[in-house]
């Protein structure tokens, strides 16, 4: 098993946490923007329907994480994978056929109360899906973040690429999500002069 921060997730825990969320369309949109984009739990509660889609229902291909709702009032757009197109779109279905508000200024995540899902139940439920995951061990949500951030780091090692990703102002910050894995390591050190 590879050695990573104690907030990062394994690439199977990655898919074991998706499969266990795929049969609930907020769930598995939750976990897969967190995965996506790198947003951080206050963020993602905080979004609006018009944050991520058009009027209609289309989605966007960027985020929008305005000032109130992001860290140190830090706006800006946020690019979506193209995987998280289907997602979105089956979302959009959900909340339609749960006669959710879709106007842009609605909750994007609602509760049973159709009011916005806070960020304390969203913690109790990550820590629900884990276990139907099967992990062994518990991660806080922002370990999602953690994950994020290393995943762009990890495919472009490119630290002010995974900085402009994680939305820091530093890439001072960005170097707590580039931890190498034991692998990365022992290929590095394999042909070494000694």
């Amino acid at each position: 098993m590879p050695h990573l921060s104690p907030q990062t997730l394994t690439h199977n825990e990655q898919q074991a946490l998706l499969a266990s969320t795929a049969d609930h369309p907020r769930e598995s949109l939750l976990i897969s923007l967190a995965l996506g984009t790198g947003l951080r739990l206050g963020e993602l509660v905080g979004l609006n329907v018009g944050d991520v889609y058009f009027p209609g229902g289309q989605p966007r291909e960027r985020v929008r994480v305005r000032a109130e709702i992001a860290k140190g009032g830090r706006a800006g757009d946020v690019f979506l994978p193209d995987a998280l197109e289907q997602k979105l779109r089956r979302f959009w279905m959900h909340k339609a056929e749960r006669q959710e508000r879709l106007d842009p200024i609605a909750p994007l995540f609602c509760g049973l109360s159709r009011r916005r899902l806070s960020r304390r139940r969203v913690q109790v439920l990550f820590h629900k899906w884990q276990e139907q995951a099967g992990f062994d061990r518990s991660f806080p949500f922002h370990g999602l973040r953690h994950t994020a951030v290393t995943n762009v780091y990890r495919a472009s090692k490119d630290l002010f690429l995974a900085q402009r990703f994680a939305r820091h102002a530093s890439p001072l910050t960005t170097t707590i999500y580039t931890h190498p894995s034991d692998e990365e390591l022992r290929d590095r050190v394999r042909d070494l002069i000694c």
